[in-house]
């Protein structure tokens, strides 16, 4: 079986509000064919999210340029749980897109990190509940009566889902209402998703947003043909990963991540792992298609 790409390209987000680099910043790992045609890895570990997003813009320039198809995984939700965005009242279909639109309208992300992230959190709450829930956490300083540092109360039966159905499939991933302290991946998620609609948009038809816009189920050559990248949320923690003497988690995470899809893709088993596992109804495939996303592997 052919490949069905020939780099793979995986994304550890950060939602630091200052410049940073090392552990807890943005890592992009690069596993793409050298002139000999070998896989090679690189990595890069720019300061700022600006920086970071102006990168992933000139890799798949050059993939373009070379007519190589990428794989692109980033490390935080794609997608909300199930009823945000009729919750939130928003405008277009399908629920996905109006949660990202919306997102890119509020999100302020300047080229030093400033960000309002919290803002975005606190501001989404007041809309859906008037209180500090389902987003929370933030530091005290920014606490205001729709966010608060610490959670507020559980999910109740009325209430969105704490967890989307990915998130249960992973075992362990974080709630996407967790906007700060380890493992936040809210934070990264509001600031996240409109990098990864501006990438999408500045290339059109040419970039899919799995399994948003491919469909939930497994792809072929067939179904990737005019296709130049494909955006996947990704759950480097799937991995058992051992960092190399010295070497930052988040490199060693990001370099595994590739080196593990690559080597599904070279044995012709890396298209069935983006449908859906096998004990998966059919609400749950309708609801990762339309609104919640996947994370790639998870209950495979």
């Amino acid at each position: 079986m052919p490949r069905l790409f020939s780099a793979y390209v995986i994304v550890d987000w950060s939602a630091a509000s200052k410049p940073t680099t090392g552990a807890d910043s943005v890592w992009i790992g690069v596993l793409k064919r050298d002139v000999r045609f070998r896989l090679a890895f690189e990595s890069y570990n720019p300061p700022t999210r600006a920086e970071a997003e102006k990168k992933l813009a000139s890799l798949l320039d050059d993939f373009r340029k070379r007519s190589e198809r990428a794989l692109v995984g980033f490390d935080f939700p794609l997608g909300f749980p199930r009823g945000f965005a009729a919750a939130l009242k928003l405008p277009g279909e399908p629920p996905w897109r109006a949660a990202w639109d919306q997102l890119d309208k509020m999100a302020k992300d300047k080229a030093d990190n400033t960000n309002n992230r919290f803002s975005v959190g606190s501001e989404i709450n007041r809309r859906l509940t008037g209180g500090p829930f389902p987003f929370w956490g933030c530091p005290p300083k920014d606490t205001l009566t729709t966010l608060q540092p610490k959670r507020s109360r559980e999910h109740g039966p009325d209430d969105l889902p704490e967890f989307r159905h990915a998130d249960l499939a992973a075992k362990g991933a974080a709630s996407i209402w967790k906007l700060y302290y380890n493992g936040s991946v809210g934070g990264q998620a509001i600031l996240g998703i409109p990098a990864a609609r501006r990438l999408k948009l500045a290339r059109g038809e040419g970039v899919k947003a799995w399994p948003f816009e491919t469909g939930f189920k497994p792809l072929t050559e067939a179904d990737l043909a005019g296709v130049e990248v494909v955006l996947a949320e990704v759950y480097p923690s799937l991995l058992k990963v051992t960092p190399g003497p010295g070497e930052v988690k988040d490199l060693a995470q990001v370099r595994a991540t590739a080196e593990h899809f690559a080597k599904l893709d070279e044995a012709g088993k890396l298209g069935a792992l983006f449908g859906p596992p096998k004990d998966a109804s059919a609400d749950v495939v309708l609801d990762a298609e339309r609104e919640e996303g996947w994370i790639l592997g998870a209950g495979a």
